[in-house]
């Protein structure tokens, strides 16, 4: 286990033991996604029991839509499993391979997720790869106070390989064009 990991709350290890499991685990599958058009990133929504709800990767590239995020391509294949768009009365908690973009932290916190580990966090992801992760003023204490606990640097070595991977293998890093 890593011990850089940082919270919105007080570290409870075993929270960070099991993310850091599913997480490794995320980073792993990953590399098979991306070998099928799937972007870098991967996330994956578990229920307080420890059950799989919902995995997807990032399918920006592969199904032509800049909305096609990991983070919200896993929260729609939720709520579709579920049969709710409120996912607030479930309990659950998303598990992605790096820190969630702009857009990502709006739908996380719309859909009633309770619990978001990540992995690599924004600064790095576009050390790594040049995409612009947008302005987050300080969404950490801003999940905080509306009840949604984060844990971050879970595994992040593992995650920035996988990323300079990706970038040297050639593969599309998508962001619009600016003057």
């Amino acid at each position: 286990m890593q011990n850089k990991v940082i919270a919105n709350e007080e570290i409870n290890l075993q929270k960070v033991e099991k993310a850091e499991k599913i997480i490794l685990g995320l980073q792993k599958d990953l590399k098979n996604y991306i070998e099928n058009g799937s972007g870098p990133f991967l996330a994956a929504v578990y229920d307080d029991n420890g059950n799989l709800i919902a995995k997807t990767a990032n399918s920006v590239i592969n199904e032509t839509c800049s909305n096609n995020h990991a983070e919200m391509n896993v929260i729609k294949a939720t709520e579709k499993a579920l049969g709710a768009y409120d996912l607030s009365g479930y309990n659950l908690s998303l598990y992605v391979t790096a820190e969630p973009c702009m857009m990502c932290l709006g739908g996380i916190m719309w859909s009633g997720i309770k619990e978001v580990y990540y992995s690599v966090p924004s600064k790095k992801v576009e050390e790594i790869t040049g995409f612009d992760e947008g302005f987050k003023p300080d969404w950490f204490n801003e999940f905080k106070n509306r009840g949604i606990v984060v844990y971050g640097l879970i595994a992040e070595e593992e995650g920035e390989r996988v990323l300079k991977d990706y970038v040297n293998s050639g593969y599309t890093v998508y962001q619009p064009e600016r003057e």
